[in-house]
């Protein structure tokens, strides 16, 4: 589309109070008010911060369009959520193009160094992975918000990284969730000097009601915004970036071993962000489009929809088993590598086939995977191993954006763990992703995520947007490792076989089968339902929180709501462009 570049003056915006940037002892103040439910015209957004909302609108009242508020969001959350996304991670964005009608993706994923192979991790204890050089993937994030710009923008980069210079400048109000997560990573924070001069200033996590700033990321975006992307893909900011990653900065006399990793300033020169085809089923006469491979996001909440809609009734046990059947299918069919029989796996045979293994109790663990192979004539019974479940990081975060021409975007971004690897670069204030640990550690012949020179680890992050009669009419998406699958589909079980309203729908109890022994539920999931599951054969184990999502829905007469968290990580912060059309 035609770019129309809209001055950077208009979207620097004050995020938090002037007095926050003075000199002197760091002013306590109850963190800002975040209200998880907004309806209204012109836009809206939902992010799980503020600040990030704030910049959002603020784009879309200036003119910019939704591709822009989003880079925007998430520039912003780089700052005030560090430990779950960042410009040295990726992501995944799904993108409705008003304009063409026609839903795009946009493939940010990091990718293995040339030098990785199906080997490099086995006998690698998984905790040790986790704070390494060796789990860092050539990040995405900033291809992808130049690819989103340039093809569906109408502002540069440098002007969408203004709300982010203005908060990691002026600094943000230290909220229980930030403090929390700093002290949950502090025994590996303090093993890093870089980390720990960031992260724990006087040697502990920044106390809730502080203002946090980070004058190092500001000036690093700064820079980023005037030299544009080559700083990082084979420039100066990358040369950091590789040299962090194979000589950490280990605080002296730590005992921890953090491996070196492999990357090379040629791995950040190859890297490129992709434009992919969606997924797309059809669903009680909708249409789901989500994120295609090395995402299995896409595949498996449409695998688990298909199932049930090929169910004579669906309730929290059906969702259950679809979900446990479309995840035995993820983990033998789907990963970055060739011949993924994604038609197969979406289809309405292989769904029917699958389906007619849902009965009245649980089926026994664990669920076998299915023969994606055209032929669908009765109901098979497979016999092939399941893989076992994939460990993967809790965290990423994720945003919604509608504009007032329809254009709307679901974009998840991420580092992996809480905090990703734990290693900030030195002097430039941003954090690295540790993504490769989402690749299969092995020995596991013929497992599709086994890592391989410039190959993208599988990832469950799974934006999603529906349409009807060719209009949006929802979109959503979580973090949560693979419980971003489960929460995105029990969403749309909620709001569209149970029918809740979208935020009954997401401020609902939640539970997440991936094809394990065991259901991981919330306690006021097992207070509610667990005696009538158990009864059908379902096995529990508590988790205290799943899932944190954002979401909208269009409501006719160009009214939108905008939905995120009542309380799961703090709560989120739903905002319009205007209450009144």
């Amino acid at each position: 589309m035609r770019r129309v570049l809209i001055p950077a003056a208009a979207v620097l915006i004050s995020l938090v109070p002037a007095q926050v940037a003075l000199a002197g002892p760091p002013h306590h103040q109850p963190p800002p008010q975040k209200v998880p439910v907004a309806e209204g015209y012109g836009g809206a957004v939902a992010t799980v911060d503020l600040d990030a909302s704030k910049a959002a609108i603020s784009v879309l009242r200036k003119g910019g369009n939704a591709m822009d508020a989003a880079v925007a969001a998430g520039a912003v959350l780089g700052v005030t959520e560090p430990y779950s996304s960042g410009l040295a991670g990726g992501g995944f964005m799904v993108y409705y193009d008003a304009r063409q009608r026609k839903v795009f993706s946009i493939d940010g994923r990091e990718t293995a160094p040339r030098a990785m192979t199906a080997t490099t991790l086995e006998g690698i204890p998984f905790d040790e992975g986790v704070t390494s050089g060796l789990s860092a993937g050539v990040p995405g994030t900033v291809a992808n918000w130049d690819l989103g710009l340039r093809r569906f923008g109408t502002m540069s980069l440098k002007q969408a990284l203004q709300p982010a210079i203005e908060v990691a400048s002026k600094g943000f109000v230290v909220d229980q969730t930030f403090h929390d997560q700093t002290a949950q990573n502090a025994d590996r924070f303090k093993d890093i000097t870089s980390t720990a001069k960031l992260y724990l200033p006087n040697g502990a996590p920044p106390p809730v009601g502080s203002v946090f700033r980070n004058p190092e990321l500001a000036a690093t975006y700064r820079e980023l915004g005037r030299r544009g992307p080559e700083w990082l893909y084979g420039g100066r900011l990358g040369q950091e970036i590789v040299a962090t990653v194979k000589r950490p900065p280990v605080t002296p006399g730590s005992t921890r071993n953090v491996r070196p990793g492999l990357m090379e300033l040629s791995d950040l020169r190859a890297y490129r962000a992709l434009l992919r085809e969606p997924t797309k089923i059809s669903y009680k006469g909708m249409d789901v489009y989500g994120m295609a491979p090395p995402s299995s996001g896409g595949s498996t909440v449409g695998e688990a929809l298909n199932i049930l809609e090929a169910l004579p009734q669906v309730g929290l046990h059906e969702y259950l088993e679809a979900s446990r059947l479309a995840f035995a299918d993820r983990g033998k069919y789907v990963g970055d590598i060739p011949g993924v029989p994604l038609k197969e796996l979406l289809s309405d045979g292989f769904a029917k086939e699958r389906a007619c293994l849902v009965g009245d109790t649980a089926m026994a663990h664990p669920a076998a995977p299915g023969n994606p192979d055209g032929r669908y004539e009765r109901c098979d019974r497979p016999t092939g191993e399941a893989a076992p479940p994939a460990q993967e990081g809790p965290e990423t975060t994720h945003l919604v954006v509608a504009d007032r021409w329809g254009n709307v975007i679901a974009y998840n971004l991420t580092i992996e763990s809480t905090g990703g690897n734990g290693i900030v670069v030195p002097g430039r204030g941003v954090l690295l992703n540790n993504e490769l640990t989402d690749f299969t550690f092995g020995p596991a012949p013929g497992d599709p995520n086994l890592p391989a020179p410039g190959k993208r680890p599988r990832s469950s992050m799974a934006p999603t947007l529906v349409f009807e009669h060719g209009r949006p009419v929802l979109a959503a998406g979580s973090p949560g490792g693979s419980t971003i699958i489960t929460t995105v589909l029990q969403i749309l079980v909620n709001r569209y076989e149970l029918g809740m309203s979208l935020p009954e729908a997401l401020a609902a109890p939640r539970a997440t089968q991936r094809n394990t022994a065991q259901t991981q539920a919330e306690p006021a999931f097992l207070a509610a339902h667990q005696a009538e599951l158990e009864a059908k054969g379902h096995s529990f184990a508590p988790n205290p929180e799943i899932g944190a999502a954002t979401a909208l829905e269009f409501l006719g007469r160009d009214r939108i709501q905008a939905v995120a968290e009542p309380t799961r990580r703090g709560g989120g912060s739903a905002l319009v462009v205007s209450s009144r059309r």
